[in-house]
C-alpha cells in the first residue's frame, strides 16, 4: 500500500534537502554517501527514508569524513553507476584532494557532488562559495533557486556528468536546503545498471605524464560544457532592446523574479537566471554584452559570474561593491539593489535585529558537566576546542580556540611546543567530540603521541553526532538506513594510537570525574598525552534507552543567597533568577533531573525533592 501511495499522493510540501533526495532516487542514484553538516545533513537521511519506502537498490552511508565519502561514491561512478556525495561547504575543503584529481580522471557513470553553502553564516566557520572550488577543480556547477529547481537540476547534473564524463557540482544554499515548496510526488522507476569497471591505468591511475593529457581533455570538456544547451541561462522577463539587464543566480533569482514583478520592471529591465555559474555559457556572455550597456549581477557569496563577464565598465556586482560582499542576500537587499539600479526612489528598511538568548548547551547535556569539571581540574589551562555542539563550552570559559574539525588536538600540540621551554608552561586541555575524533582527530593524536606532547585530551563521547541531528558514529553500530554495522571501540582506537594513559568516566558523576581529570593533568605534566573519555549519551538521541532521571525533580532552598555562581559557571537553562526573591529557582519544565547541579552550589542550596 505504501508504494502505491507514492504514485497517487498530491504534491508534497518538501524540504529542499528532501527534494534533492527525491531527485537522486528518481534519477537512479545507486550509491550515496555523506558526512553530516548543516545545511546538508537531511539529504542522506531523507534518501535513506525513501529507500526504505521503495525498496530501491541503493547503498546509503554516513562516512567517517567527507574525503572518504567522496572516494567511496567516486569509485562507484568509476564502475559505471550513478552516485552522489553530499556535504556542507567546509566539508568540501576536507574532500578537496580527491575532488581535484577526480576532475582530471573524469567519470563513467554520473557523479554528483552536492556542496551545500551557508551564506550568513548560520552554522559554519566560513561563508565560502563552493562555486569557487568548482572553478578551481574545473568542474561545472549548477545553482538552484528553490527546492523544486534543486530536484530538477539533479537530473540535469546526471545528464551533464554522463554526457561529458565529468563530476558535476550541485550547490544549494541554506535558504534552498531548508525552505519548503510543493514538489510532485515521487516518480520512482527502478533502473537496472550493472557495475562494470573497465581497467585503464592510464586514466584511473594516471602518472604525471598522463595527467598532463587528462588536463588538456578537461579543458576541452569545459569549453564544450560552456555551450551545453540544457543548462543555458533562462530569460525571466519579456523586456526587449533595453540597455539595462540583471543577471541572477541561486536563491537571489527567486527573490529577484518576485521583486521585479512587484515593481513592474519586467518590460524595462531584462532579467536572466544563470543555472550553471561555471563554466558560464559562452554564447550567453557574448549576447549579454552585445545587447546591454548596463548590467547588474546579484549572486552569493562571491562574484563568480561577474568575474567571468570580465567587463568592469558595464558590469557591476560583488566585485564593484554594488552588492555586499558579506552575508546573505536577503530579499530586502535584493530589492534595494534592484531599486537603485532601476533609478527608483525609496529604500526597503532591513528587518530589525531582535536580541535573544545566546545559544547554550541543553539542560542535562553531559558536556556541561565535562566543562565544569575541566575548569575545576585545570583552572589556568589553555583550552583548545573543536567543531560541534560542544563548541558552546565557550560560554563556560572552557574553550579558547576553535579552528576546524580535528584542530583541537593539533593546536594543543602547537601550544605545547610554543611553551615547552618556559619555566612554568601552562596545562593544556583539548576537547573533541566522538564523531569529530573519528573524522579528523586520529591522525592528530598519533602525531601528538610521536612528538611526546604533554596535554590532556577529553573526548566528549555522547554516542552520536548530536549537532547535526544525531546521525550514527562508527561506535554506534547502526548505519544510515538503520542496518546493523560493526562498531569501533574508542578506547582501543586511542590505545592503538600509542596513548598509554586512557580512562573512561561518566561526567554526570561530577566529583569522581573531576578527580579523574586532575589525575590525567598530573600525568600529562610528567609523561605526555593523557586521554579521558567523557561518556554519557546525548539526551536528545532517540536511540538512547530511556532511563529515569538520576536525581529526579530538584529544588532550591532558602540557603541560596543569589550569588549567581551557578548561572555564571554552569549556565544550565533550567536555572533562572526569580525576580521577586532575586534567588535562583529551577524551572521544572526545562530541568532534565540530571542532578549534576547538586554539587556545584557553594551554599549547597540545591537538593533533590523527595516524595513522601
Amino acid at each position: 500500500m505504501e508504494k502505491e501511495r507514492l504514485h497517487v499522493n498530491p504534491k508534497n510540501l518538501a524540504l529542499g534537502n528532501e527534494a534533492i533526495a527525491q531527485g537522486l532516487l528518481e534519477n537512479g542514484c545507486a550509491i550515496a554517501t555523506a558526512y553530516p553538516g548543516t545545511p546538508a545533513s537531511e539529504i542522506l537521511s531523507s534518501l535513506a527514508h525513501l529507500q526504505r519506502q521503495t525498496g530501491a537498490a541503493l547503498h546509503a552511508q554516513w562516512a567517517v569524513n567527507e574525503k572518504i565519502a567522496f572516494e567511496i561514491a567516486y569509485a562507484g561512478c568509476q564502475a559505471g553507476l550513478r552516485t552522489a556525495v553530499s556535504m556542507k561547504q567546509v566539508g568540501l575543503n576536507v574532500a578537496a584532494d580527491p575532488l581535484m584529481s577526480a576532475a582530471y580522471m573524469g567519470t563513467k557513470g554520473g557523479f554528483v557532488v552536492i556542496s551545500a553553502d551557508d551564506p550568513g553564516p548560520h552554522s559554519s566557520q566560513t561563508e565560502q562559495d563552493s562555486r569557487l572550488m568548482a572553478m578551481l577543480a574545473k568542474i561545472p556547477v549548477l545553482d538552484p533557486d528553490s527546492p523544486a529547481q534543486a530536484r530538477e537540476l539533479v537530473a540535469e547534473a546526471y545528464n551533464l556528468s554522463e554526457a561529458f564524463r565529468i563530476p558535476v557540482m550541485l550547490r544549494p544554499t541554506t535558504r534552498v536546503c531548508h525552505a519548503r515548496q510543493d514538489i510532485p510526488p515521487l516518480a520512482f522507476n527502478p533502473r537496472e545498471r550493472k557495475p562494470a569497471f573497465e581497467k585503464n591505468p592510464a586514466r584511473w591511475a594516471a602518472t604525471p605524464k598522463f595527467r598532463n593529457q587528462l588536463h588538456r581533455e578537461l579543458e576541452q570538456k569545459l569549453a564544450a560544457i560552456a555551450g551545453y544547451p540544457a543548462t543555458a541561462p533562462l530569460k525571466l522577463t519579456a523586456a526587449q532592446g533595453t540597455p539595462k539587464a540583471i543577471v541572477v543566480s541561486g536563491v537571489a533569482a527567486a527573490h529577484a523574479a518576485e521583486i521585479m514583478a512587484e515593481l513592474g520592471l519586467g518590460d524595462r529591465i531584462a532579467l536572466y537566471q544563470v543555472r550553471q555559474p561555471f563554466p558560464l555559457h559562452t554564447d550567453f556572455t557574448a549576447q549579454l554584452l552585445a545587447a546591454h550597456s548596463d548590467i547588474l549581477v546579484i549572486e552569493e557569496t562571491m562574484g563568480v559570474i561577474e568575474m567571468q563577464l570580465a567587463d568592469r565598465q558595464r558590469v557591476q556586482g560583488k566585485l564593484s561593491g554594488a552588492v555586499s560582499r558579506v552575508g546573505e542576500i536577503l530579499p530586502e537587499a535584493v530589492e534595494n539593489s534592484i531599486r537603485e539600479f532601476a533609478g527608483l526612489a525609496g529604500k526597503v528598511p532591513s528587518l530589525p535585529t531582535v536580541p535573544g538568548r545566546r545559544p547554550t548547551l541543553c539542560a542535562g547535556c553531559p558536556h556541561r558537566a565535562s566543562y565544569f569539571a575541566i575548569k575545576k581540574a585545570a583552572p589556568r589551562a589553555i583550552y583548545t576546542g573543536d567543531i560541534g555542539c560542544y563548541t558552546l563550552g565557550l560560554n563556560l570559559g572552557a574553550v579558547d580556540t576553535v579552528l576546524c574539525m580535528g584542530a583541537a588536538i593539533s593546536q594543543a600540540a602547537g601550544f605545547y611546543h610554543a611553551y615547552k621551554n618556559e619555566p612554568k608552561p601552562p596545562d593544556i586541555v583539548a576537547t573533541i567530540g566522538d564523531s569529530t575524533f573519528f573524522h579528523a582527530g586520529v591522525p592528530a593524536l598519533i602525531d601528538a603521541v610521536v612528538q611526546g606532547v604533554k596535554f590532556v585530551l577529553v573526548i566528549l563521547d555522547n554516542r552520536t553526532t548530536a549537532m547535526t541531528g544525531n546521525q550514527p558514529t562508527p561506535a554506534t553500530g547502526t548505519g544510515a538506513m538503520g542496518e546493523p554495522l560493526n562498531q569501533v571501540d574508542i578506547e582501543s582506537l586511542v590505545r592503538g594510537c600509542g596513548v598509554s594513559r586512557c580512562e573512561t568516566a561518566d561526567p554526570y558523576a561530577i566529583e569522581a570525574f573531576t578527580r579523574t581529570l586532575r589525575s590525567a593533568v598530573k600525568y600529562s605534566r610528567a609523561s605526555g598525552p593523557a586521554v579521558v573519555i567523557a561518556r554519557h549519551p546525548c539526551l536528545l538521541d532517540k536511540r538512547r534507552q530511556e532511563t529515569a532521571a538520576p536525581a529526579g525533580p530538584l529544588s532550591v532552598s532558602d540557603a541560596c543567597d543569589g550569588c549567581g555562581y551557578c548561572l555564571k559557571n554552569f549556565e544550565c537553562p533550567a536555572m533562572v533568577i526569580d525576580p521577586e526573591t532575586e534567588r535562583v529557582r529551577i524551572d521544572p519544565l526545562v530541568c532534565s533531573g540530571c542532578g549534576v547541579c547538586l554539587t556545584i552550589c557553594p551554599q549547597k542550596a540545591i537538593a533533590a525533592c523527595h516524595n513522601d
